[in-house]
């Protein structure tokens, strides 16, 4: 076969493949709005109402995930250590707190060799930047696409602090009280701006999963 006919035969292919490449796992699910942190004096959570039910998440219900993805493919990943509280204002999650911690070493994805690379410098640079956080500042009613609660507050993640809100689903039982939320950040507001490979970049927007259980006493 000449190669002006192998060119010919080969390009719808190239083509196809370029079209149909891997599926954004941000496209359909809620941005998170994202400013700058508030000033010092105000980026602490309210204080809470005597009475408040402060909880403590339970780690093994619960998960912190995210799903990266880049033209090829995607890697979900979790962090395995975490901690949070959820604390509820006259048994409401209105007026109340939702806080987590992870250590982001624990970081652990589909590929052994994806997780070495995304501890190094070019993605959370976990020597330098061994926690990342999050404190809400407002929690109250109503959300997107169906969400009960829209949430408020500080994310501290690879040294930068910003101002995030996002869409969750909260439920308050006898026995336990659940959030749930999934939402997109662009890791480039955080200073993670690793490109990839040219023929095979990297996108920008990272979905977060969040679920957390913290039981009732």
């Amino acid at each position: 076969m000449s190669l002006s006919r192998f060119t010919l035969a080969v390009l719808p292919v190239a083509l196809f493949l370029a079209q149909t490449g891997c599926e954004d796992p941000a496209k359909d699910k809620p941005k998170a709005t994202v400013t700058s942190a508030a000033p010092a004096t105000t980026t602490a959570a309210a204080p809470l109402a005597a009475g408040a039910e402060t909880l403590a998440v339970n780690a093994a219900g619960s998960s912190v995930g995210f799903v990266g993805s880049k033209v090829t493919g995607s890697h979900p990943g979790t962090f395995q250590k975490f901690t949070g509280t959820i604390s509820l204002a006259s048994g409401k999650a209105e007026g109340g707190v939702i806080t987590f911690e992870v250590e982001t070493a624990s970081l652990k994805t589909d590929d052994a060799k994806l997780d070495g690379h995304l501890n190094g410098a070019d993605f959370f640079d976990t020597a330098k930047f061994p926690k990342a956080a999050f404190t809400s500042t407002e929690i109250k009613a109503g959300g997107e696409k169906g969400a009960t609660h829209t949430i408020t507050g500080q994310l501290d993640l690879h040294g930068v602090k910003k101002t995030i809100s996002f869409p969750a689903t909260i439920t308050v039982a006898p026995d336990s009280v659940t959030g749930t939320s999934e939402f997109s950040i662009n890791r480039k507001d955080f200073g993670i701006s690793y490109a990839g490979k040219t023929d095979d970049l990297i996108r920008d927007e990272v979905l977060l999963k969040l679920s957390l259980k913290a039981p009732r006493k």
